[in-house]
């Protein structure tokens, strides 16, 4: 006779197909290492709730405990995990009663394996994105680091690999670690979202066994629960979020990785990385490979397409496994591969071998004063900047064409090409223009706020670095604070464990947790 569920559906009788075996529990117990921990934490808090308000039996408690206790020094490529169970919850069910049989079904009271597995993943990720966040404010300080150390250093800034203004290399970083700062401040407020507890939701709606929600999540270090039942069972875009951010910071990790990789070529020879973070070709051996920025610009892909992923699968209507079944491994996966990749571009530019002779001889090689000189014509010629940007545009033309560099230019050659686009000369022959064409004092006049002058470039970098140290003190506290909660959680357990009395009596004994009658 065949057992019918409320729905209407038959319950499933055997065991699981050989090919979703293989297929859905495989992947899903692959995503048990990053869920471990979590699952085993929840639990305790779980069992702490029901002693909390009497719902275990006597002595239970602590066999309970004790066993979860030992469960969380087993490390998880040790636990025996295995997809024909099913998910990885239905492996530790089974482990748990072989140990200790069917009081082990405790564990399902009053929540749904599904409840435990959410609450592992947040505390898993929550630890992820303190990291990573004091991981992006160190990049950014690093970055602002050698942005004052290069605050002097003259290049031809560039746009579309064309030279543009005459800059600094101190200008040029800044502009990287001002977005790895605010990815850094964006993770760190998401962070809010992320470090709250949907502990006590049930399925959709909660469970009338648990009547305050607060306990597990205090329980658990966090300091709040996801309000709405249905939504903290279900929710994604707190992941979509976070993976967005992470995707952003490599994104811009990215950009500046493509750059030096230009650079660092013979053809400009701007800069050099440490040899640390390069590779030689076991073929041509002149070749010393920027191979470590190869590895940045791949990582920022995989992140894009990872997002892109999850917000494929999580698009299906609501209250379904797709929308976080894939999360439990994509989620960790995506953050700990931005975490090393901000690492090693920390690296990269921390160590990197910067050549202000190339940069210097390039930049009066070229004609990245040209903007300055249509400016100057404006200030003294009475002309309009449209003319005077032809003007100069021509004037640069014959100059490259007769091998004439900007810092060369003449009054002479302005006042020829005026003659050619306007029929008049602008009367700069034999003006002195070496004050305007001077690459140096280009970069001087440069003093408003955000310039590339030296002295604002110190007092942005000054900045950064403060907002930096402030940022990554936040998260490393945060990262304190769960330390701390885990530890009082084991602390709470052993205690219990190791009380002899019956549980009714011990609830003063356990830190953490208070006694209700129930």
């Amino acid at each position: 006779m065949t057992e019918l569920l409320p729905g209407g559906g038959p319950a499933p009788r055997g065991g699981a197909a050989p090919e979703l075996v293989e297929s859905g529990f495989h992947l899903e117990n692959a995503d048990a290492p990053f869920l471990h921990h979590g699952l085993n934490l929840a639990d305790i808090a779980h069992v702490l709730d029901l002693r909390r308000r009497g719902l275990v039996p006597s002595g239970v408690d602590r066999t309970l405990l004790a066993l979860l206790l030992d469960t969380e020094a087993v490390p998880a490529e040790e636990f025996p995990y295995d997809p024909s169970y099913g998910e990885p919850y239905n492996s530790r069910e089974a482990y748990f009663v072989s140990r200790v049989g069917d009081v082990a079904g405790w564990l399902h009271a009053g929540r749904p394996r599904r409840e435990a597995v959410r609450i592992a993943l947040r505390i898993h990720v929550r630890r992820q994105i303190a990291e990573l966040a004091a991981e992006a404010a160190r990049f950014a300080a690093t970055a602002a680091e050698r942005s004052a150390e290069h605050r002097r250093t003259v290049m031809p800034d560039q746009t579309y690999l064309q030279q543009a203004q005459p800059s600094t290399f101190g200008h040029y970083l800044l502009s990287f670690a001002y977005p790895a700062l605010r990815d850094a401040r964006r993770l760190l407020g998401e962070l809010e979202e992320i470090d709250c507890s949907p502990g006590g939701a049930g399925c959709v709606n909660g469970t009338r066994l648990l009547d305050d929600r607060a306990v597990v999540a205090d329980l658990l270090g966090f300091p709040a629960v996801i309000e709405h039942t249905r939504d903290a069972m279900w929710q994604v875009d707190g992941f979509v979020h976070v993976l967005a951010t992470a995707a952003s910071l490599v994104s811009t990790l990215s950009k500046l990785a493509e750059d030096l990789e230009i650079w660092a070529s013979a053809e400009f020879d701007f800069v050099d990385l440490a040899d640390g973070f390069t590779r030689a070709s076991v073929l041509m051996p002149q070749k010393r490979n920027p191979y470590s920025l190869a590895i940045v610009r791949g990582a920022c892909g995989v992140l894009i397409g990872r997002i892109s992923g999850f917000l494929a699968v999580a698009k299906s209507p609501s209250a379904r496994s797709d929308n976080l079944i894939y999360a439990y491994g994509e989620v960790p996966r995506a953050l700990d591969l931005a975490l090393r990749i901000t690492r090693l571009a920390t690296g990269v530019v921390g160590t990197l071998r910067v050549h202000a002779d190339r940069m210097a001889e390039e930049v009066h090689r070229g004609y990245s004063q040209a903007t300055d000189l249509a400016e100057h014509l404006v200030q003294t010629c009475d002309i309009d900047y449209r003319s005077a940007y032809l003007v100069v545009g021509r004037t640069v033309r014959a100059a490259a064409r007769d091998g004439v560099p900007g810092v060369a230019i003449t009054g002479e050659r302005v006042d020829e090409a005026a003659r050619e686009h306007l029929g008049r000369p602008l009367g700069v022959s034999g003006t002195d223009l070496s004050a305007v064409l001077d690459p140096w004092r280009i970069v001087l006049s440069r003093s408003a706020t955000g310039g590339a002058a030296p002295d604002e470039v110190e007092r942005m970098a000054t900045d950064v670095r403060e907002r930096a140290a402030e940022s990554a003190e936040v998260a490393e506290r945060r990262l304190g604070d769960f330390g701390d909660s885990e530890r009082t959680l084991l602390a709470a357990a052993r205690a219990v464990v190791a009380h002899d009395q019956p549980h009714e009596a011990a609830g003063d004994d356990a830190p953490g947790l208070r006694k209700e009658s129930s």
